[in-house]
């Protein structure tokens, strides 16, 4: 199994983070195996675009709530790095409390 479990929601409660707000927290490493996804669909021509992120921040987006690492944003890039056979990813990781 790629990752901790396959979500379809958001169940934290809302952090209303702007992309640039994202973009201040410092990326950390995280295991794969550790993640929850907030996604069950994903969109191949996204997955192997080889611009993917050419829009987007280059690091995927989790957020750590009630012991659990769900991944916001960034579905297509942790299932790429999955496929490369990683372990794990650098995330900027926002804490709720």
């Amino acid at each position: 199994m790629i990752f901790k479990r396959v979500g379809d929601e958001r169940p934290y409660p809302p952090h209303g983070l702007t992309t640039k707000e994202w973009g201040k927290i410092e990326p950390s490493e995280v295991r794969l195996a550790d993640l929850v996804t907030t996604k069950r669909l994903l969109d191949l021509d996204v997955l192997f675009d080889e611009d993917s992120t050419f829009y987007g921040d280059l690091f995927p987006h989790v957020v750590a709530w009630q012991g659990e690492f769900y991944l916001e944003d960034g579905l297509h890039r942790t299932l790429r790095a999955a496929l490369q056979q990683r372990q794990t990813i650098h995330a900027r990781v926002l804490t709720i409390e």
